[in-house]
């Protein structure tokens, strides 16, 4: 097999004149590149839209354009000229469609017409909204039980969209609300209302203006979520410490030279996102934060023993803390040799980072997935929260914690409903509102949702935006499972993998993208809203003509299963669908953190939602911020694999022409990868370990013991500066992979960043 290099030069800073050039390139290739750049300009303005890229803070005190390449990117992606209509679709088989990859599949454009699949002739056909609304609802009320349809969300979906979803699905009979959030932070939701009594983080973006001491942890924000990379660089120029610990070095973790800079970007400039790098093993930051917690306790015993103050915040932890003994018995009981051994740092790093820590006054600890995609995923974060108590650094201005989410809207969702294991309060609030029960049984997240599917149980799926098929892991198991329902109904945008695994019964429905019109029966512009990770929220209102008139919102398409589904006795589904201002005074009947919502979010930025932890009012079983009580684990998957020299541990991410499942494109300029997808990085002496070089092919072997053979096949090998023992790569093409039944305790979180592979060197 003949070795073609797909290796070149990366960038040396992120952002700069690869941004702006890939910018261009992404608005040319949109067919409409200056009505795309307009749109941009409107992106995350009191007046224009959320942007439908990641969830990262907009400033209150600002109204200025901030340049985001990855944000350009889904403007171009959702602004395109191209057109999937029903005559594509009388052209190509789904046969055929489903040889094609997912970038060829998504450049086709924008879906005009709701269709159907036919087996007869293995295509989708053009079907009226309302004999697509009536067949939908009468295969939902043909099934013996609720429970047996699976109700799946996005994160792009809005506050308004997602509210009235989870409020049919109740109404339907059922919980099971598998959403992308089981997928990427439900480790934190998890563990933060354990430790402090929500699921959110607890810092505004102005925090990060406040802040001594900024700890990034097991994130990459030039890839999934640039405007991060300002704040960071302010952090770094007026003297704040920003402290990283991530396995790979990522350039946006380096320098960012800031596009809109017009003489930094003549002078070919960047200015430093960092001031402390680290390197851990892949599932190594438990360790870390237990190590640093002991050098806390040993330099406070130094500091009492010698008349100096305290180096721990003991009016915090007295008032506001529970286990602080036994958690610290349990960091002091742990070994040396165990730290240095899990983490892959040397005592020596983690007393440099803990120096920090505890030199400044304010602190903030920021991670995402690279801390919660792995087995004891809620475990770590219980670790983070507890170093964070040590000082107090929660619930003060320039301190906190803040996991950073992905899809502009994964925090809303939740917010308003979209749970599995719905709260009580808010199931009695809709009891109150409706007038009838609520089902109480806890329904199914994305992994049990999976089995049912493959068992039998699950018979219907109906997803509310995203790829489910692409971003879920073991994707040839879903394949067959998603192929084994009677119904399957997806609402997007675009065509994706997800829609060419039909069910008996099979449905696309187009719905308005984010940046589109969405105009209700008198004509009135409606706006949608979202939530950031920093509880902001926020209003939204396309500005762009529809890709096509065919085309409906997310909330009326939802109105419309509805309304065919459970009819409109109890919600008069055509009212709510007509105007989101009610939607959102219903909200804030059944939610009442919301306020007046219709005045509040037409200010501008937004309000912000209350944040107990922030305001120091524990909403746990204590009362109290509650220490974490647990060992770290036995063994990471680094640390089983070691004992085999040809068993590696693999973490999956994004390139960084890529949005989740999305691929904008085919280059990874900040790692110096062009052209190609199917790459894994690796050590050069792993490499060497195998016996390959630079740029060999390998076929990549799953390791779990459980009789599935998990293959990815034909995959180039590229040395990279990566901890040894540990590999990386690109999903969606490797979850095939990542085994279903690999979950994070207590999350469910698939744990994608801890895979145990082999590899099979093939012929030169």
């Amino acid at each position: 097999m003949a070795k073609k290099d797909c290796t070149g030069k990366s960038s040396k800073a992120a952002g700069g004149w690869g941004a702006l050039k890939s910018v261009g390139r992404q608005l040319m290739g949109s067919g409409k590149p200056l009505s795309g750049a307009k749109t941009m300009l409107k992106a995350n303005q009191p007046d224009g839209f959320d942007c439908p890229g990641c969830a990262w803070g907009d400033p209150e005190h600002g109204s200025s354009f901030e340049f985001c390449e990855n944000g350009v990117k889904a403007v171009a992606w959702e602004a395109t000229k191209a057109r999937v209509t029903p005559e594509f679709f009388a052209r190509h088989t789904v046969t055929e469609l489903r040889s094609w990859t997912d970038y060829d599949l998504e450049h086709q454009g924008r879906l005009t017409h709701p269709v159907r699949y036919s087996p007869a002739t293995d295509k989708y056909e053009q079907v009226d909204w309302e004999t697509a609304f009536a067949e939908i609802g009468a295969a939902l009320n043909a099934l013996d039980d609720p429970n047996r349809a699976e109700f799946y969300t996005s994160g792009r979906a809005s506050n308004e969209a997602a509210f009235l979803y989870q409020m049919f699905v109740r109404l339907y009979g059922t919980n099971n609300f598998p959403d992308c959030s089981n997928m990427c932070h439900e480790a934190s939701g998890v563990a933060l209302t354990e430790a402090i009594g929500i699921g959110k983080g607890t810092v505004l973006l102005e925090d990060f203006e406040k802040a001594d001491a900024i700890f990034v942890v097991g994130q990459n924000p030039g890839t999934n979520h640039p405007r991060m990379l300002a704040d960071l660089r302010k952090a770094t120029l007026r003297g704040a410490r920003v402290v990283v610990f991530n396995t790979l070095k990522e350039k946006g973790l380096h320098r960012f030279a800031d596009p809109q800079n017009k003489l930094e970007m003549i002078r070919g400039r960047s200015e430093a996102t960092s001031t402390d790098y680290y390197r851990p093993r892949l599932g190594g930051d438990m360790a870390i934060f237990r190590g640093m917690a002991k050098i806390v306790f040993a330099a406070d015993d130094a500091s009492l023993a010698e008349g100096r103050p305290s180096v721990l915040d003991h009016d915090f932890i007295t008032e506001h803390a529970h286990g602080f003994d036994a958690y610290r018995a349990l960091v002091e009981s742990t070994s040396w040799e165990t730290i240095e051994e899990q983490s892959g740092l040397s005592r020596s790093q983690i007393e440099e980072a803990a120096e920090i820590y505890m030199s400044s006054d304010k602190v903030i600890t920021t991670w995402a997935m690279g801390v919660t995609q792995h087995k004891h995923s809620v475990q770590t974060i219980r670790e983070i929260a507890s170093f964070m108590f040590l000082r107090g650094n929660i619930g003060r201005p320039g301190a906190g914690l803040c996991p950073v989410r992905g899809h502009s809207n994964v925090q809303g969702d939740r917010t308003v409903g979209i749970n599995e294991k719905a709260p009580a309060s808010l199931l009695d609030a809709m009891e109150r509102e409706l007038g009838v029960p609520m089902p109480r049984d806890p329904g199914h997240n994305v992994l049990h949702a999976i089995g049912a599917m493959l068992n039998g149980q699950a018979k219907a799926f109906i997803g509310l935006g995203g790829n489910f098929a692409r971003a879920t892991p073991d994707s040839q198991l879903i394949a067959q499972a998603l192929g084994n329902l009677d119904l399957t109904v997806n609402v997007a945008t675009k065509l994706n993998h997800g829609h060419l695994l039909p069910g008996k019964a099979s449905y696309i429905l187009p719905c308005l993208g984010r940046t589109e019109i969405d105009r209700n029966s008198q004509g009135a512009r409606q706006i949608v809203t979202v939530e950031d990770s920093m509880s902001m929220v926020h209003g939204s209102g396309g500005i762009n003509l529809p890709a096509s008139k065919e085309l409906r919102s997310e909330v009326g398409i939802v109105a419309g299963i509805a309304k065919a589904t459970v009819g409109s006795d109890v919600v008069d589904w055509d009212l709510l669908a007509d105007d989101n201002d009610k939607i959102r005074d219903l909200i804030a009947r059944v939610l009442p953190a919301f306020g007046n919502y219709n005045e509040a979010v037409r200010k501008p930025r937004g309000f912000h939602l209350y944040n107990s932890a922030a305001a120091r009012d524990w909403k746990t079983p204590t009362g109290r911020a509650n220490f974490s009580d647990a060992d770290l684990p036995d063994q990471t998957e680094w640390q089983r694999a070691k004992s085999d020299d040809q068993t590696f541990v693999l973490q999956t991410f994004r390139s960084h022409d890529q949005y989740n499942t999305t691929v904008y494109g085919m280059d990874d300029r900040y790692r110096g990868v062009y052209g190609e997808r199917q790459v894994v990085f690796m050590h050069p002496k792993d490499v060497a370990l195998l016996g390959a070089e630079a740029g060999d092919r390998v076929d990549v072997i799953g390791c779990h013991d459980d009789g599935v053979d998990r293959v990815a096949e034909n995959f180039r090998l590229v040395p990279y500066d990566i901890p040894r023992g540990c590999v990386a790569g690109y999903y969606p093409e490797l979850n095939v992979l990542v085994p279903y039944q690999a979950f994070g305790d207590k999350s469910f979180t698939p744990a994608s960043k801890s895979v145990m592979v082999r590899f099979r060197l093939l012929e030169k």
